[in-house]
C-alpha cells in the first residue's frame, strides 16, 4: 500500500487521539477585534522554505522564503493552498493576503511562532470571502534549519515541513 494512503487513513485516528488532549491556550495579543467572529479552522500541512543569504552586508544567515502548505477541513478534504506573501488560495478561487499584527512564541522551541495576520480578501465570492482575520496557532516544525548558513551556501534553499491550524475570522 503506498505510503501516502496509509498516512491519510492515520489521520481521522491521530486527530481523534489528539481531541482529548488540552492545547495551549491562545494568548491574548493574538486575539482577534472584539468584532470578529469564527468562521472556519483550516489544518495545514506542508514546509516553509528558507533561502541562505546576506542581508545589508551582514553574515549569510537562513531567511524565511515562503510557506507552501496545503489546508484541509475538519474531516480531512483539501480546500486550498497557502503560500508566498503570505496568502491563502480556497479551491473556489477565493483569496486572502495576509499581513502580521501580532506575534508570539510556540509554546515549543522547534515550532514556528504564533501569528495574528489582518487579511483582505480578492478573487471571486467564494469560501475565503469575507476573511478579515487569521490566527496561525497550533505549530509543529517548521523552523529555520539547524544547518549552517554561510557563503559558500549563500544562494541555496531549504525546505522544513509544518503543521498549523488556521482560524479564519470574519465581521459579526
Amino acid at each position: 500500500m503506498p505510503l501516502h494512503r496509509i498516512t491519510a487513513g492515520l489521520l481521522p485516528a491521530l486527530l481523534a487521539a489528539c481531541a482529548g488532549l488540552s492545547a495551549p491556550a491562545v494568548p491574548p495579543a493574538l486575539q482577534p477585534a472584539g468584532g470578529e467572529r469564527l468562521l472556519m479552522t483550516v489544518a495545514a500541512r506542508g514546509v516553509q522554505v528558507y533561502t541562505c543569504r546576506s542581508v545589508d552586508g551582514a553574515a549569510p544567515a537562513w531567511s524565511l522564503l515562503a510557506p507552501e502548505a496545503e489546508l484541509f477541513d475538519g474531516q480531512g478534504r483539501a480546500i486550498g493552498s497557502h503560500g508566498a506573501g503570505p496568502h491563502w488560495l480556497a479551491r473556489d478561487g477565493s483569496r486572502l493576503q495576509g499581513s502580521v499584527r501580532a506575534r508570539a512564541d510556540a509554546p515549543t522551541s522547534q515550532s514556528i511562532p504564533w501569528l495574528l495576520l489582518a487579511t483582505t480578501a480578492s478573487g471571486p465570492q467564494g469560501a475565503f470571502s469575507g476573511v478579515t482575520s487569521v490566527q496561525r496557532i497550533n505549530t509543529v516544525g517548521g523552523t529555520a534549519p539547524a544547518s549552517e548558513c554561510n557563503a559558500a551556501r549563500a544562494g541555496t534553499t531549504a525546505r522544513s515541513p509544518y503543521s498549523a491550524d488556521y482560524r479564519l475570522f470574519t465581521a459579526r
